[in-house]
């Protein structure tokens, strides 16, 4: 049965807060973790993204962080990525309510210095940071951290895959020792066992289902040729609508996205190489529907939070099954549905074989997707059916087919 926020003991105006969003129960992770985290306990959560976790941590945030002086943050959230960052900031924002939604701000490279170096002057409650930008403000003398009473280190998994705990533990080493520290991650295990042991005193465990297991997304591995690829995503977006599709490096991002735009699909791109204003451009296009498929690679995977997204496709496989999860993530969030298409081309079978057996995911599936009935044509197909687009030049069509199941036990998607 689920909990009502004011059952958990979040007082009236986040209450209201989240009320007028629409959100009125809390889930697993929520109900789990407020509580203790009200109380001042330090809480360490396995979740997955897509789990609710930001709330998890937002309200306490947003309930017991302190007025701050000037460059001298009174809570402090560490995040991998400069999206994920921004959407922590607009979460807590809201919980904070419009009397101290200015205390909140995030800091990130990418963009100047002057309006983060502003907003510290004026005085920021919460900093939502990535841990270089952080670096270089306190490097530039810009602000403190020996007033931060209170951490949240999110998607601590993804910051050491991406090398950052080094630098995480020099930043925690700078705020207060009585400091409560709320810790997020996918995984507890390596790296971030050490920041749970040493950095956390006596914490509550929460953790619900991995991202793998509490995705409701049915998952299809799907052999294609490598020249029959963009016509084969541009059918899957045509079918399911709002599409995440990833490849594996910028410049095969921004060559896709051009692809598809040719195709006729309004398709945006987002990666490391694209500047700040253009990454959360193509973000806000997806997010409101005006561009109906946004190609990323895995260094924006954990950072793209969008409600909707009914389609994820790995236009290249995951180098790891670490990231497949992640990039599958996207879609069949919090008990939506989602579908997720891995395209295989011939001379990567043995690997798809390989990362299905890692991931357990031991699926094979035929030329398409099962179709909701709402994507389906008055003739039975599906919307964005093959036999709808214009034949190849030879007069074929593009060709997919499933890649053989696995021997031994294993499940259809």
């Amino acid at each position: 049965m689920s909990s009502s926020f004011a059952d958990l003991g979040v007082p009236a105006a986040a209450v209201l807060a989240l009320r007028a969003r629409g959100i009125s129960s809390a889930f697993p992770i929520q109900a789990s973790a407020i509580p203790p985290a009200l109380e001042g306990r330090d809480v360490c959560g396995r979740a997955p993204t897509g789990s609710g976790k930001t709330i998890a941590f937002g309200v306490p945030l947003a309930v017991r962080a302190g007025r701050a002086k000037p460059g001298a943050p009174q809570a402090l959230v560490l995040a991998p990525t400069r999206e994920l960052a921004g959407q922590i900031e607009a979460e807590v924002a809201l919980l904070m309510g419009p009397a101290r939604r200015s205390r909140v701000a995030s800091f990130y490279g990418g963009v100047g210095f002057g309006a983060q170096l502003n907003a510290l002057r004026r005085g920021v409650d919460v900093a939502v940071a990535c841990p270089g930008r952080l670096k270089d403000l306190i490097g530039r003398g810009a602000l403190t951290l020996s007033e931060v009473s209170m951490v949240v280190i999110d998607e601590a998994d993804r910051m050491a895959d991406m090398g950052f705990l080094p630098e995480v533990k020099r930043l925690l080493d700078q705020v207060r020792p009585d400091r409560q520290t709320l810790l997020f991650s996918a995984t507890l295990d390596g790296d971030v066992d050490q920041l749970v042991r040493r950095y956390q005193h006596d914490p509550v465990h929460v953790s619900v289902a991995s991202e793998a297991s509490e995705s409701t997304a049915t998952h299809h591995w799907m052999e294609a040729r490598r020249e029959d690829r963009v016509g084969v995503t541009a059918d899957l977006i045509a079918t399911h609508g709002s599409t995440v599709v990833f490849c594996r490096t910028k410049h095969g991002t921004d060559r896709l996205t051009k692809q598809l735009v040719a195709a006729g699909v309004k398709a945006v791109p987002i990666h490391g190489g694209r500047s700040q204003s253009q990454r959360e451009r193509a973000l806000q296009a997806f997010a409101a529907g005006r561009a109906r498929a946004l190609v990323a690679t895995d260094v924006a995977a954990r950072g793209i939070h969008v409600d909707g997204v009914g389609c994820v496709v790995h236009f290249d496989l995951p180098s790891t099954a670490k990231d497949y999860v992640h990039r599958s993530g996207r879609t069949g969030r919090a008990g939506a549905d989602g579908v997720v298409v891995a395209l295989v081309i011939p001379t990567d079978v043995a690997a798809a074989k390989a990362l299905q057996k890692e991931v357990s995911r031991e699926s094979a599936v035929g030329a398409r997707p099962a179709q909701a009935a709402s994507n389906q044509q008055a003739d039975g197909r599906p919307r964005g059916d093959r036999r709808d687009r214009p034949a190849r030049q030879d007069g074929s069509a593009p060709r997919a087919r499933a890649v053989p199941r696995r021997r031994g036990r294993g499940r259809a998607a």
